[in-house]
């Protein structure tokens, strides 16, 4: 026992004092060769250009705020230059260039969440962003067509769902959920919101919301009244349900049954970046949508879900 106890005090010694004599790390000198390169960096004539002009290219974060016409209106992120990235991105030419600057977004005080119950018309005004908002309560039919023409453009739009509607075609809620669009909810059986109590809204908000949830395990964040009618209350039912209130700028009016190319260029002439186009499961849609995706693209707009159409990235 005691030859064992000596063994042991005998490698514990051998341990510390390999431990003490280990040249290849040491976080000191480590430390100070990392200041040493940052400190000789900023002296370099490149960078100090970088910082000179890194003001120019900088953009202050926009707040989220409550328009006098457009109600509540996401901010935008901000844009700050990343000294030590674009230098190390321009270190090798040793020269300014505008095309390595590293540039990163900077959030705003004040987000959609932060501000008090009111309905979202748009995105940011200077967003190059439009969504396709398509509120579904007839249409079965269509709804294919339209969700094939949808994946052959690569675009994800909002299909705004009424509760009675999705117990009924509970499928096709869940195909239009697998191929990566958000549901949000319109109401149980499309009533005249602004005519209803209190309890009656948010017995239409919840009792969508539950059902939907059943078919795809997944509550919607977002609220489209039916055609549009709203009042305060109807508005402050969604909010207490943490869900905000959705409407249009563009309307396709396609429950009217135009042709294709009446409904493109009713959309094309009130296009604007931030725009939410309003359609319906209609033939003109099924028929039109591809056309009219295509278009929206050559203005030089994305395309996006009402999630990231609102989200503060630029």
């Amino acid at each position: 026992m005691y030859r064992l106890r000596q063994f042991i005090t005998f490698c514990l010694f051998l341990l510390v004092v390999g431990i003490s004599f280990n040249l290849d790390y040491n976080p000191f000198s480590e430390r100070e060769g990392e200041q040493l390169i940052q400190t000789t960096a900023k002296r370099d004539p490149l960078y100090q250009e970088i910082l000179q002009k890194s003001s120019d290219y900088a953009e202050e974060a926009q707040d989220a705020y409550i328009d006098k016409v457009w109600k509540k209106t996401p901010g935008r992120n901000g844009l700050q230059v990343n000294l030590e990235k674009s230098y190390r991105n321009m270190k090798e030419s040793g020269e300014f260039d505008e095309n390595l600057l590293s540039l990163e977004q900077t959030s705003p005080k004040i987000s959609l969440e932060d501000l008090p119950s009111a309905p979202i018309y748009r995105g940011h005004p200077e967003k190059e962003m439009v969504a396709f908002l398509i509120n579904v309560s007839w249409g079965a039919e269509y709804i294919p067509d339209i969700l094939n023409e949808l994946k052959k453009e690569k675009v994800k739009a909002t299909f705004f769902i009424e509760g009675k509607w999705a117990k009924e075609n509970a499928e096709l809620v869940k195909m239009i959920s697998e191929q990566g669009h958000v549901i949000g909810n319109h109401a149980y059986n499309h009533p005249d919101m602004a005519r209803l109590s209190n309890q009656k809204n948010i017995e239409q908000i919840s009792s969508t919301n539950e059902i939907i949830k059943a078919i795809i395990d997944e509550e919607p964040k977002w609220f489209a009244p039916p055609s549009g009618s709203y009042n305060q209350h109807v508005v402050d039912a969604a909010h207490n349900l943490n869900m905000h209130t959705i409407l249009w700028t563009v309307d396709t009016i396609d429950w009217k049954n135009p042709t294709v190319s009446v409904m493109i260029n009713r959309v094309n002439d009130k296009l604007h970046p931030g725009a939410t186009i309003l359609m319906h499961p209609t033939e003109s849609i099924a028929e039109g949508i591809g056309p009219l995706i295509r278009q929206v693209k050559q203005k030089g707009f994305k395309l996006g879900t009402i999630e990231k159409l609102l989200n503060e990235e630029r």
